[in-house]
């Protein structure tokens, strides 16, 4: 009988130490699922969904403090993507989907405040005080945030024009249709 017991509360060590050792090699950093969404999500760091970036927007919508419309870049493609990964409801875009832009400064109007530059979340705006500035367009993500701090108004969005180098395959829309019933020959 204490042989029984004490090959059980050995096995019952050996398992514990297992199971601690497990927890520790294979913990899991952060939450996959809000890593998963934060992928779908266009990056624009834009803050048009109430959000300071997409990351803290992909947090709120894993826990559902929030909807998955909320971010015009993304659009209906985005909503789409969000909708078939978390299995809900397709639910149309609260704001005005936008074309894909990309910031343009109008050299000879910049004053180089340095404003836009501050203002830009993604450093796509290169240039220094009292100087001319630029865009870097493959960085710029359209979000638009430039645009209000900028005082002579010398930033303007050009809709991009869509090419073989920034084409994407667009999330397949699938529509439901009514089954018919077959005559009977």
């Amino acid at each position: 009988m204490i042989t029984a017991v004490a090959v059980m509360a050995l096995g019952a060590v050996i398992l514990g130490f297992a199971l601690g050792y497990a927890s520790i090699k294979f913990k899991v950093q952060g939450d996959p699922l809000v890593d998963k969404i934060d992928g779908i999500l266009p990056q624009t760091q834009c803050g048009q969904c109430g959000y300071p970036g997409c990351r803290p927007y992909a947090e709120a919508i894993a826990k559902s403090e929030a909807e998955i419309n909320l971010c015009p870049p993304g659009g209906m493609e985005g909503v789409r993507r969000l909708a078939d990964l978390l299995g809900r409801e397709v639910k149309p875009l609260d704001a005005e989907e936008k074309p894909k832009a990309v910031a343009f400064i109008d050299e000879a109007t910049c004053i180089g405040c340095t404003l836009c530059i501050q203002a830009c979340p993604v450093d796509a705006i290169v240039g220094a005080a009292k100087q001319m500035h630029t865009i870097v367009a493959p960085l710029c993500t359209g979000c638009e945030l430039c645009l209000p701090p900028c005082p002579v108004e010398c930033i303007t969005m050009k809709p991009l024009v869509e090419t073989v180098e920034n084409w994407k395959w667009k999330y397949p829309v699938y529509e439901i249709q009514a089954a018919t019933p077959r005559k009977a020959a």
